[in-house]
């Protein structure tokens, strides 16, 4: 079928295709950049062989910043019982959204 490549980023680490778009944290980059990413290992199930880093392997992975955004409100609640306290915050966590290149 394809390759299959575990890269890592902002300290976690994703399965993706070539032509995959995600969503990862924040990388402080420009929208239509180019980036470099770790590669922790390369998977092809059409020959079924599977290449390990340790923990890295030499080449790199090609990938374009498609747009930096924000992500889903998270409300965040505080409460304490029988003193009428209650505090409700939302919280937005920065994401960049990245296409993966050729593997």
């Amino acid at each position: 079928m394809a390759k299959i490549a575990v890269i890592k980023t902002g300290g976690k680490q994703y399965l993706v295709k070539e032509n995959q778009q995600i969503s990862v944290d924040n990388l402080n980059q420009e929208a239509k950049s180019k980036i470099d990413l770790d590669v922790l290992a390369l998977i092809d199930t059409e020959k079924d062989t599977v290449e390990l880093g340790k923990p890295f392997l030499a080449q790199k992975l090609n990938a374009e910043v498609v747009e930096n955004f924000k992500g889903d409100k998270i409300r965040v609640a505080k409460f304490k019982a029988k003193s009428r306290y209650r505090r409700v915050r939302g919280y937005r966590h920065h994401l960049s959204a990245i296409k993966i290149g050729k593997i």
